[in-house]
């Protein structure tokens, strides 16, 4: 069975070449196809397997619009396919207008391989990848209906964090990354938020948590 298919849209050969041979040569399951940009992805005839789009933030069209009109424009016209945008910046606000556009996730050029291969297959899910240094810097706190939720578990801070994204459907090495923890230490947090719960997999910590979340609202 064929594995997903990763559009790359990179206005620059050599980004789109590296790209492309870093990606297959570290999931060999991954099918990838690069274009200069949206226009050449769009007329193509293989657009129809398109499983994610990876968008470099400089891949705008001929016409040169901002990369916002792009995006929203690309979201709009094929909204069964999740894009995911990549670029140099980590600035909160920047992240934070990518998503706004309907992205699926933003990839600092600053990750590594496994960790953007991660963020894809977390968008291919449903889910939306932002940036451990926008988390960070995001000023954001915990709603408190969320705090209540971790407190009746006997959840630590960490275990909550752990615990939310765990019930968003993140693989351990998403968590790791956006959380700044070892793998390692990620599956610990699991095993003890498993405990606590009584949950037997991670899809019960999730149904838990959301039911207790909405009997707190």
């Amino acid at each position: 069975m064929p594995g997903p298919t990763v559009a790359i849209i990179d206005r620059r050969a050599l980004g789109r070449e590296t790209l492309t041979q870093a990606l297959a040569a570290t999931d060999a399951r991954l099918r990838i196809r690069a274009f200069a940009d949206i226009g050449e992805w769009e007329r193509s005839a293989e657009r129809g397997d398109t499983s994610v789009i990876l968008l470099e933030c400089g891949a705008a069209g001929h016409d040169h619009r901002p990369l916002g009109d792009e995006l929203r424009a690309l979201v709009a016209a094929h909204p069964g396919i999740p894009v995911v945008v990549m670029g140099e910046s980590e600035d909160p606000r920047h992240v934070a207008e990518i998503l706004g556009q309907g992205a699926h996730g933003y990839i600092p050029t600053s990750v590594s391989l496994s960790v953007a291969i991660g963020a894809l297959g977390l968008a291919m899910a449903g889910g939306t990848f932002v940036p451990a240094s926008a988390l960070r810097n995001s000023g954001h706190e915990r709603p408190e209906c969320e705090q209540t939720v971790h407190s009746l578990f006997g959840l630590s801070e960490r275990q909550g964090v752990v615990a939310d994204a765990v019930a968003l459907g993140k693989p351990n090495k998403i968590i790791a990354y956006e959380l700044d923890l070892c793998e390692s230490t990620v599956k610990v947090h699991i095993r003890s938020i498993m405990k606590k719960l009584q949950a037997r997999n991670r899809t019960e910590i999730a149904f838990k948590l959301h039911a207790a979340k909405t009997r707190a609202a």
